[in-house]
């Protein structure tokens, strides 16, 4: 059974750090490109980051180009996303999601793209 389980969310104010890790299991994290999402009240869920399968760089969208990382560990089956210099703008649930193909730069950020997903973290952050 695939499972994508996030964690790490929380409150913090403007100007800090979280880091949020997606467990996977069920699946071969290797063969998998892991994408990071996020969802505020009202607005449609977003791309992030994305770790690709294979050797390519992690590619970001520009509202967090700079201050968002992400990494993966697939001997773990973990990915994280390293979050510093957080804005009140970075609030919303956070997902993360495995997609099993390889992608243009146009797809690798686009929701429809991914297969299964995790029930998401809820990140706060106050002014």
């Amino acid at each position: 059974q695939v499972q994508l389980v996030e964690s790490g969310g929380g409150t913090v104010q403007a100007g800090g750090s979280l880091r949020l890790s997606c467990a996977t299991s069920g699946f071969s994290l290797a063969n998998y490109a892991i994408g990071w999402f996020r969802q505020a009240p009202g607005k449609r869920r977003a791309g992030v980051a994305c770790i690709g399968k294979g050797t390519e760089d992690p590619y970001y969208a520009n509202s967090v180009k700079g201050r968002f990382t992400v990494s993966r560990d697939n001997a773990r089956g973990t990915v994280d996303l390293q979050m510093n210099s957080l804005e009140p703008e970075d609030t919303a649930v956070y997902y993360c999601a495995a997609d099993p193909n390889r992608r243009s730069s146009d797809w690798v950020l686009q929701p429809i793209s991914y297969e299964y997903w995790g029930q998401g973290t809820q990140v706060t952050v106050s002014s």
